[in-house]
């Protein structure tokens, strides 16, 4: 696991991958397959997808810091210091005093797969401002991620769109996981909207299938429907198929990459190890968008994180290791 470190991340060797958007506490029941009023209990689990990228990435020996606004209370001050504890550059954290730290309650149904209820009120991930950008940490970033939650409401959204300007004129590739939660959308369409907004900026995609056929509105993940989302400027199309893998898709070349078979208990944070393990691996080495043996290998590996993930609980404490990924490809 990666040290901690409090500085501004513009140096050292491995690329640096910023992370923006929200953070938060999921309770996940204790008991899978029943619904919130019926779980008997709640485990309390660290989450919010950026920030689990974050965590993915330093975990798998990388770097990374995260940029948002968590609640001035209790949670807020754990989740700073869980991401500090996992050697995520906390220079972009600020605190909210008049908002809460988000709260997700997640029902895992007998198949793995989640539902949501969220606390958000407004969130004090919900309140971040352009004013509270660390512009030099976005800078310093080779990869900016993010996701659509943070474009839900303003005055995140005006945060958001000036962090990706930042990180664009600094550099960085683009990377956009749409993290699709309808539950926290006015409506379906605006959602849709909203994650298209800012779809021809980015340089990476990664959608699930899911999330494939509600952009699309095609019950499908042939090549065609996927390639329907491709824009000119982009450089690497991911679609996550669950333990079936995942296909991609750059200007050159396609193709599928075979999931690892695991027993799953929780699907949360699959997706997020995935583009963790992927962002981790580009930051470093850029030529991977262009060698597709050298992007399978990278994509093999991710695949492995995201099976890891589901086999515990919660998704930060989910996230492998190296060693721990490595291991489940030779099994």
């Amino acid at each position: 696991m990666a040290g901690t470190r409090n500085d501004d991340g513009a140096s050292g060797e491995s690329g640096l991958v910023v992370s923006f958007g929200e953070m938060l506490i999921d309770f996940v029941p204790t008991v899978s397959g029943v619904s919130l009023a019926e779980a008997p209990g709640f485990l309390k689990a660290p989450g919010g997808a950026p920030a689990n990228v974050a965590i993915a990435v330093s975990r798998l020996g990388g770097r990374a810091a995260f940029v948002g606004k968590l609640g001035d209370d209790e949670f807020g001050h754990m989740l700073a210091n869980i991401l500090r504890e996992n050697g995520v550059v906390d220079g972009g954290i600020c605190f909210d005093t008049g908002a809460r730290t988000a709260l997700a309650f997640v029902t895992l149904r007998a198949d793995g797969e989640r539902e949501f209820m969220f606390y958000r009120n407004p969130s004090a991930d919900m309140l971040l401002t352009e004013a509270e950008l660390n512009l030099d940490l976005i800078r310093s970033a080779k990869i900016f991620h993010y996701g659509s939650i943070s474009l839900i409401t303003e005055p995140c959204r005006s945060a958001h769109l000036r962090a990706m300007e930042v990180a664009r004129e600094g550099g960085a590739l683009l990377s956009y996981d749409p993290n699709l939660r309808l539950a926290l959308w006015p409506s379906a369409e605006e959602a849709r909207k909203q994650i298209m907004s800012i779809w021809n900026q980015a340089d990476i995609i990664k959608v699930s299938d899911v999330e494939l056929e509600f952009l699309t509105g095609k019950d499908s993940v042939e090549d065609e429907v996927a390639l329907s989302l491709w824009h000119p400027a982009l450089s690497l199309l991911l679609v996550t198929l669950g333990e079936k893998g995942c296909k991609y898709y750059t200007k050159d070349f396609k193709g599928s990459v075979e999931g690892i078979p695991v027993k799953t208990i929780d699907t949360t944070g699959a997706g997020d190890a995935f583009i963790g393990s992927v962002v981790r691996k580009i930051a470093d080495d850029q030529s991977t968008l262009q060698d597709e043996a050298k992007l399978r290998e990278v994509l093999r590996f991710a695949n492995a994180c995201g099976a890891i993930t589901t086999t515990k609980k919660g998704a930060i404490p989910a996230l492998p290791t190296v060693a721990e990924a490595l291991q489940i490809l030779r099994e």
